[in-house]
């Protein structure tokens, strides 16, 4: 079959066709962040209203916007607001399927130059990859055209809420921040019966300015219950933590003066990668089943499409 062939003798005209409002659209099966994936179906009526005004009321469309999100189309956020809820309202968008590192890691900045994207919505995950890559690269591209900044998946921290602000926005555009439309919050953790939240951590660790991302887990402890361990990616012009022997201790004291003493890391690894899912969301409920199995051994759960996270 080829294309040409279908296009030669379909109808130009196209007329919809009428369903019960709670007639079967799609199936969608979560990401397996927190659990097994679970397939979830959607509705024709509640589904399509749903992703139609939440995208135009949320991102303020106009007509004369371009608007991109850098997911998967696959994800649900892909379904929701690449195919569904853009083309409820004909939306001009961008679709682009590749990393933001190939050919070069300037490639997004330059998509947003060259179409002059004024709608733009990525994941907090990749925004700590770009800040871990220097804010020089956005800062050579024409980024005046974005007005709107999005932000899905995960709780975005408030590190990477200011640099995507800054470098991306201009210090100009807004974030909407609707990661509480996915299935994932805070994990907590039991330490010596406080209950700590690992995003609130992540957090604290990335507010450090050698941080670029982290990822906290719970190991199994006799004595507190669970113990905070760590994981924590550099900041490429920040050097490595061999040639810095304060840094881990500096880390740990950082982590306490912003929330406190309890939260402190017992161990902090640093790593080259974390394991993260095909979405881009870290693998911190993978990573805390490692540790407490194997007693701070270290992540050795894959990070797909990026080689192996070595056992710390």
């Amino acid at each position: 079959m080829w294309w040409h062939e279908v296009t030669e003798r379909a109808s130009a005209v196209h007329v919809p066709q009428a369903f019960d409002s709670e007639h079967p659209l799609f199936v969608m099966y979560t990401s397996g962040t927190t659990g097994n994936p679970k397939g979830i179906p959607h509705t024709s009526g509640g589904y399509l209203v749903q992703a139609t005004f939440t995208f135009w009321s949320v991102f303020d469309h106009k007509p004369d916007d371009v608007y991109w999100r850098t997911a998967d189309v696959g994800w649900t956020t892909g379904h929701s607001y690449i195919v569904y809820g853009p083309l409820a309202v004909g939306a001009t968008q961008v679709l682009y399927e590749g990393t933001p590192d190939s050919p070069h890691r300037g490639r997004w900045w330059e998509i947003i130059e060259k179409y002059r994207v004024s709608l733009f919505y990525t994941a907090p995950t990749a925004v700590r990859t770009c800040m871990k890559w220097g804010a020089e690269l956005p800062a050579g591209y024409d980024l005046s055209s974005v007005r709107i900044l999005g932000s899905v998946g995960e709780s975005i921290n408030p590190e990477a809420y200011r640099w995507y602000h800054q470098h991306i926005g201009g210090a100009r555009a807004p974030i909407v921040d609707t990661w509480w439309q996915t299935e994932t919050g805070g994990h907590m953790m039991n330490v010596s019966g406080h209950r700590l939240s690992t995003v609130e951590i992540e957090s604290a660790l990335v507010s450090h300015p050698r941080v670029a991302e982290a990822a906290v887990v719970g190991a199994a402890d006799p004595i507190t219950g669970q113990a905070v361990i760590a994981y924590v990616i550099l900041r490429e012009t920040g050097g490595t933590a061999s040639g810095d022997a304060g840094l881990i201790e500096r880390l740990r004291l950082h982590v306490g003066t912003q929330i406190g003493p309890i939260a402190k890391p017992r161990h902090i690894h640093v790593v080259p990668e974390l394991p993260k899912t095909r979405s881009g969301k870290i693998k911190g409920r993978c990573g805390g089943a490692h540790a407490h199995r194997h007693r701070h051994a270290g992540l050795a759960e894959p990070a797909e499409d990026q080689g192996d996270v070595p056992a710390a």
